[in-house]
């Protein structure tokens, strides 16, 4: 959300030794000159970044800018304050700009020479050596009003001074590192140009994503986790998934974001690099696939990129016009974290254990696990799938034919001249996008409007079209020997259905649909719309919502 702004007067008016805002902190009055700061806001909506310090509140979008915030409280060692409609955020330039939470703004100063003293000696909930100067001011009823002149960049300093001494040592590193790198070829440029495709998830209310191609598959947490003994309080355990052993970690932990609150049904994404272990990472929720412009996505704050325990974070990305805010992790650094490689090394230690002990001293649980992993399938037998439903039935898309996976908005834009399938346009990032009703072009009965349902954004030749479908289960990894024909019960049905996934005991089916078929099959509700006309639907709507 964009913060409501109370600008101070212009910074040109006066120069920066006369001019002062003035706010108050645990009852106190202070002062900072007006040239750095730019301006005074009410306190916007945070993303909390987990493994931060301590001040850091989180990360505000103010008209398209990532803001760091901080807690001037938390600064200078007072507890917190619950936050009121007094409550502001100075925004000043400390070699960047970041936001200060105080507790109330009183007003701008015009200090005259003689009113300026030096602060020596004053007591005060802020050590003397973070205050530069003292205001001392007649009032109307005889008294002196004292106003400290706090130094920002000083408490800034301190705040981070560990990160701040990394800096021209990653600097450094980084200077030799540029002068030895390859220059960009034109692919990389192609590359970087294109959007981003994440999954996002959830953790304690924030929103984080991780790079699509490093997802292999989301499932659902199990009851039964099997704990390991003298792990770290991050390490969840470990399960037998799709026969291997994967250890868990739990984000909660790792971040420091506390235990969940009620009923939840936690998600575990599974992600994996070459030359890494598969890890399991268990989140709150999992909310979407994404597909965001470059554009939209921001450089950490240069001040947060120096700390190492946020280095795991590669981007901020802006989406609902800088409304909602997600925290990129970069798989490659995430896993390279201390308290992950710790989980993928208790694995490799109790697989290895047990492959030492006699077969009569493992426990059963621990002799399944290590069955399952002499008979594990390799990655590339497995097909990645995006699992929707349609009343009862579970459908399933190669993840890579999937865009994106979007809400449904409140209203979509009727095209006239149009079968009965096609719900309109929409409005997706400034390009139009036709949408279709999944289950009418299915011939399936029409369903009322609500919260689970979704659009998946498929690329269908050189065409982004949308599909409505009653909710979007999970991404899943499905081995290829449990593939199976499909019964052929027509010709429009068997060429978009061919296959049939049979998983957990042959008690589930999941029924796979060849996303190039799906603007090539006649649906029986609409036998007016041929095979060779539903190409070319897409650029007709275009032009007519045009």
């Amino acid at each position: 959300m964009d913060a409501t702004s109370l600008a101070p007067p212009p910074v040109e008016a006066a120069t920066a030794e006369g001019q002062f805002v003035s706010f108050e902190l645990a009852g106190e009055k202070f002062a900072v000159p007006m040239g750095p700061v730019q301006e005074i806001i009410r306190l916007p909506e945070v993303a909390r970044l987990p493994l931060a310090p301590p001040a850091l509140l989180g990360l505000a979008n103010l008209r398209g800018r990532v803001l760091p915030l901080l807690s001037l409280r938390r600064l200078v060692g007072l507890p917190d304050l619950a936050q009121n409609d007094a409550s502001r955020a100075l925004v000043i330039h400390c070699g960047q700009a970041l936001g200060f939470l105080v507790d109330r703004v009183c007003s701008v100063l015009h200090v005259e020479a003689g009113e300026l003293q030096p602060a020596a000696g004053i007591q005060s909930v802020v050590q003397a050596d973070c205050l530069t100067g003292l205001i001392r001011r007649p009032t109307a009823d005889g008294r002196d009003e004292l106003l400290m002149v706090l130094d920002f960049d000083l408490l800034v300093q301190r705040a981070f001074q560990a990160v701040l001494r990394e800096a021209a040592a990653r600097a450094d590193a980084g200077v030799r590192d540029s002068r030895t790198a390859a220059p960009a070829t034109a692919d990389d440029v192609a590359a970087t140009a294109q959007e981003l495709r994440m999954v996002s998830f959830t953790v304690a209310g924030q929103e984080y994503a991780l790079p699509i191609e490093d997802v292999q598959e989301i499932v659902q947490l199990p009851e039964d986790v099997t704990a390991l003994p003298q792990a770290p309080a991050h390490v969840r355990g470990v399960i037998s998934l799709r026969q291997r052993l994967l250890p868990l970690v739990d984000l909660r932990s790792l971040f420091h974001l506390g235990e969940p609150e009620g009923e939840t049904h936690q998600r575990i994404v599974v992600v994996s690099l070459p030359g890494c272990g598969p890890v399991g990472l268990v989140t709150d929720a999992v909310k979407e696939v994404l597909s965001v412009p470059r554009q939209h996505s921001d450089a950490v704050p240069e001040l947060l990129t120096r700390d190492r325990q946020l280095a795991e974070f590669d981007a901020i990305c802006r989406l609902d016009e800088g409304r909602r805010l997600v925290s990129v992790l970069s798989s490659a650094r995430l896993l390279g974290l201390d308290a992950v490689r710790a989980a993928t090394a208790l694995t490799q230690g109790l697989q290895a254990d047990a492959a030492a002990a006699p077969s009569n001293e493992a426990s059963p649980a621990l002799e399944t696990r290590m069955q399952d992993i002499a008979t594990a399938s390799t990655v590339q037998d497995d097909l990645q799938l995006v699992i929707f439903r349609l009343g009862a039935e579970e459908f399933g898309v190669p993840i890579m034919a999937v865009q994106e996976i979007v809400r449904v908005p409140e209203q979509l834009t009727k095209v006239p001249r149009t079968p009965a399938f096609v719900e309109g346009v929409i409005n997706l990032r400034g390009a139009v996008l036709p949408v279709i009703d999944q289950r009418s072009r299915l011939g399936l009965p029409a369903l009322a409007r609500n919260d689970r349902q979704r659009i998946m954004v498929f690329t269908l030749g050189e065409q982004r079209t949308g599909f409505i479908v009653d909710s979007v289960a999970e991404v899943l990894r499905v081995p290829r020997h449990s593939l199976a024909p499909a019964p052929a019960l027509s010709d429009a049905q068997s060429r978009m259905i061919r296959e049939v996934a049979r998983l957990e005991g042959q008690q589930r089916l999941i029924m796979l649909i060849d996303p190039a078929q799906l603007l090539q099959w006649q649906g029986q509700d609409e036998p007016a719309a041929t095979e060779t006309e539903a190409p070319a639907l897409l650029p007709e709507l275009q032009r007519e919502a045009a």
